[in-house]
């Protein structure tokens, strides 16, 4: 193992002081100073603050939670293996297992859907913490010394409250949003399944020429592009009544209920693509039809279908499946026209009617016939 050389002697006694206040034992001290991380033990232990380690086996003494069953919601919430013996866990952590152990006594959730929640939540709040990272850039951190140190603590201390409480908000809100819509769809769900089946238009929308593009921009100028896609994703997506699923790199999924939505959204997106010279033509393909709900995903032959479709879209273009022409022209306020396109093969799929939405702005006066 090699051994970074030690910090100067007057950093390294302010760190350790942090440290000793954090209630780090002189052994851990000692040994994150031979190993040159107390940069690390420190912001370590101001987040996760311990007047006590246990490990896996102590942690499932004092929750009543079974070791496998702990080890299955571990890595469910994303993180990494630790040996049954070590000492790596806290009062937070116990306090997080006896939540769900007393949730599953009283038969509120199953072990499965516990699991899939975790998976869920550690996905979510890993994205998260990484924005917040991104958010603060604290200074000085990647210098390491006491100056370090005290920065992220100061950064930490005071933004931890506040986006708590923003997560909760965030949380209540997206609550009710999902309640609303199960509600008002009517959504079919089969007796202790997770997931729902529900009517709704899928779109997927792709910025065409990424791949080349990533090879000739700098990463620091690519990284705006992608900021500046996935802003007008989001504004443009919600403002207009859909839901954004996913961002897949140069891709974005959404869905709305009524395939009138996702038409504007999907227009609407074309639209300030062709108009923004910083982005490149955007592609959009859309479906509607039935879709399997479930953690705030979709899945099934429709979804396959837009995915699909948006690959053969030519650039500016939103193209469209023949059941969402059809959905949409039951709800259709003359805000839209069709052109009729070739039959077209797709691959797993086979031969299907697709149609090229425009907004009726653009029709011609005269009939136009492919």
């Amino acid at each position: 193992m090699t051994i970074n050389p030690p910090k100067e002697p007057e950093t390294g006694r302010r760190v350790q002081e942090f440290l000793a206040g954090l209630g780090a034992t002189p052994a851990e001290i000692a040994q994150a100073t031979v190993e040159d991380r107390l940069d690390l033990l420190a912001i370590e232990r101001f987040l996760m603050p311990a007047a006590e380690l246990y490990t896996r086996t102590e942690l499932s003494e004092r929750t009543g939670m079974p070791l496998e069953l702990s080890r299955r919601l571990w890595r469910a919430l994303g993180f990494s293996d630790v040996a049954d013996d070590e000492p790596a866990f806290t009062d937070l952590d116990v306090e997080a297992v006896s939540i769900v152990q007393g949730l599953l006594s009283l038969s509120l959730a199953d072990v499965d859907a516990a699991i899939q929640f975790g998976r869920v939540l550690g996905t979510s709040m890993s994205r998260l913490a990484e924005a917040q990272v991104t958010m603060v850039q604290v200074r000085g951190v990647d210098k390491g010394g006491v100056d370090a140190v005290e920065s992220f603590a100061l950064v930490a201390d005071a933004t931890l409250p506040s986006i708590s409480r923003l997560i909760e908000y965030a949380w209540r809100r997206h609550l009710l949003a999902a309640a609303r819509r199960v509600v008002m769809a009517g959504a079919i769900q089969e007796e202790g399944s997770p997931q729902m089946q529900v009517g709704a238009a899928v779109g997927f929308a792709d910025m065409v020429g990424f791949t080349v593009l990533s090879q000739q921009l700098p990463d620091a100028e690519l990284g705006e592009v992608i900021g500046r896609f996935e802003g007008v994703a989001y504004d443009t997506i919600s403002s207009l009544g859909g839901r954004i699923v996913k961002m897949i790199g140069d891709e974005v999924m959404f869905v709305a209920e009524d395939p009138a939505v996702a038409a504007r959204i999907a227009l609407a997106l074309s639209d300030a693509h062709s108009r923004d010279e910083e982005l490149s033509d955007l592609r959009v393909g859309l479906a509607y039809g039935s879709v399997i709900a479930r953690d705030g995903d979709y899945f099934g032959p429709v979804v396959n279908l837009a995915s699909r479709i948006v690959n053969i879209a030519r650039p500016g273009t939103v193209l469209a499946s023949s059941d969402f022409h059809d959905a949409l022209g039951e709800s259709d306020t003359g805000e839209f026209w069709w052109r009729a396109v070739r039959m077209r093969y797709i691959r797993d799929i086979g031969r299907v009617h697709l149609w090229s939405l425009r907004p009726h702005s653009s029709r011609p006066l005269t009939g136009v016939t492919e």
